[in-house]
């Protein structure tokens, strides 16, 4: 397994900083500058040959790499010959060093804009970009839009990812398409592609699958039907259609549930009713107050796991107990009992569970826990809480010309998104505990590879695209660094003096070593913690 991992990541990192390199590579060899070394990784060289001037290698540490050019130390360039100036980088022009440094992160750019445009032309396999919990007064529900309703096109035109509602036409989304119980439906919409995206990002499809829990702790599948029971219709889809009815729901007891090669949760139930309850709502909490009524909560107020230490685990709560209250107040979702855990202004909270067919009521101290610079009280449980899984579908072609318009779009604003979130680092909007390593990248590689293949190259592309983003930081050891010196040579008229040079490259090495140090350690604390 962690030998799968680890070569999933060198299949991730590795174009990177090969396509990386090979920029800065070709622009030096464009502009007659010899080129010693071309190495992907850092320290003891694995393999290697040479051919021509260059010595081209694979090192051990797979973290990087290198261009190794004649004569690229401008505080030793005096000892150069005359003769072989013209192969040097030092002495090359304003203009040909700045672009073999811009050369890098150029090649990460072009990169992404080919990833992009190789799966627009082949095609994709992407996620159902569904339509969450909504209300009935909600801005989509009087749209006609319902929970679980599946985009399909935006403006008439097939739907590739979330970003085609910001590029869409001259970005405004006259009507989207949307797949509804086999058919298709096109509503008119007439917003703003960012203003709907805004809208859309507030209802992510975490729509719950209709699993209940009793006093006792059995778990039952509810359904509408007592003849076709259905995972796929979550509680919020069966609230929707039903709202303001008698709704007679169908209980079949669970028997047994494990996880799948996709690590989606089958539950195996017996094949007649259990029991049958009559309902009646207005919306998901009113229809929680009904259950509760009956004798039953929806799985998402059960207990999962409890973390070790932490202020639920010293109140001696366990797995597979049902929180029912707070504080005296009902509770009929997991989002409830966060809500009021963290608007209560006193210290300690009191709980009433459900265990093993009795009540129980325990009182704790919520932790105080810093989330992204906030302070977020915690209690330590984890819901057990079963979301309808995400379908994958795949799209068709693009043709070739609007592969190439589309792929531009997405390219331009992931370098915007890419860079906002970097301004918002700095200006402090978000804290430096969101950084990654290469313990991150890792994950996140080999959970998108395990996930579809389109993932993982779109993950590759926007990695493709923040590698080109960083190494423009004006850091003096980095790509941005070189090009800053070349603009203060046009604006000086001449050479930055040895002496600040030695300065700049020693604070620019503390800052990127300090950034490293702190990816590496949020790393650990996210693996340990």
């Amino acid at each position: 397994m962690i030998f799968e991992k680890f070569a999933i990541f060198i299949l991730f990192l590795g174009p990177l900083v090969f396509f990386h390199e090979l920029g800065h590579f070709l622009f030096a060899r464009f502009f007659g500058v010899r080129v010693e070394t071309f190495s992907i990784g850092f320290g003891p060289k694995l393999f290697k040959f040479k051919k021509g001037d260059t010595e081209y290698a694979l090192s051990l540490i797979p973290l990087g790499g290198y261009v190794k050019m004649f004569g690229d130390n401008p505080l030793n360039k005096d000892a150069i010959p005359m003769e072989e100036r013209k192969y040097s980088f030092t002495f090359k022009g304003k203009w040909a060093r700045f672009w073999i440094v811009m050369g890098g992160p150029l090649a990460n750019f072009i990169m992404a804009y080919c990833i992009f445009f190789a799966l627009l032309l082949a095609g994709e396999r992407i996620p159902e970009l569904k339509i969450g919990s909504i209300e009935k007064s909600s801005y989509f529900a009087q749209k006609g839009f319902v929970p679980g309703d599946i985009i399909q096109k935006v403006n008439g035109t097939e739907v590739t990812s979330p970003t085609d509602f910001a590029v869409a036409g001259d970005g405004m989304i006259n009507s989207l398409t949307v797949g509804r119980d086999n058919t298709s439906l096109k509503i008119d919409v007439g917003l703003d592609g960012h203003d709907f995206l805004e809208r859309f990002m507030k209802y992510p499809p975490t729509l719950r699958k209709p699993v209940l829990v009793n006093k006792n702790g059995v778990k039952y599948v509810a359904s509408v039907n007592q003849e076709n029971v259905s995972l796929e219709e979550s509680i919020e889809e069966i609230v929707f259609d039903n709202a303001g009815k008698e709704l007679p729901l169908y209980l079949f007891k669970v028997t047994s549930q494990k996880e799948n090669e996709i690590q989606d949760t089958v539950y195996s139930f017996e094949k007649y009713p259990a029991n049958k309850i009559i309902l009646k709502f207005n919306d998901l909490e009113s229809f929680g107050k009904e259950l509760a009524r009956n004798g039953f909560r929806t799985i998402d107020v059960m207990v999962n796991t409890v973390t070790m230490k932490s202020a639920a685990d010293e109140a001696g709560m366990l797995g597979g107990d049902v929180i029912t209250s707070v504080n005296d107040k009902e509770v009929y979702r997991f989002e409830d009992l966060r809500k009021i855990i963290v608007d209560y202004p006193a210290k300690s909270v009191a709980l009433t569970l459900w265990r093993e067919g009795s009540e129980k009521k325990i009182s704790l101290t919520p932790k105080l826990t810093k989330i992204n610079g906030k302070e977020i009280k915690l209690i330590g449980v984890e819901s057990a809480v079963d979301f309808v899984k995400i379908k994958f579908i795949e799209t068709e072609s693009k043709g070739l010309f609007h592969s190439i318009t589309t792929a531009g779009f997405r390219t331009w604003d992931s370098i915007e998104k890419t860079f906002d979130g970097f301004a918002k680092l700095f200006t402090g909007q978000v804290g430096l505990n969101s950084i990654g390593g290469p313990l991150s990248i890792g994950k996140v590689a080999s959970d998108s590879f395990n996930t579809s293949l389109s993932y993982f190259f779109q993950l590759m592309a926007l990695i493709s695209i923040n590698l080109g983003l960083i190494n423009l930081f004006p850091i003096p050891v980095l790509d941005g660094g070189h090009i800053l010196f070349i603009f203060l040579e046009v604006v000086n008229r001449g050479p930055v003096s040895r002496k600040k040079m030695e300065i700049a490259q020693q604070i620019g090495l503390s800052l990127l070593l300090m950034l490293m140090v702190g990816a590496i350690f949020n790393d650990v604390t996210r693996l340990l913690f």
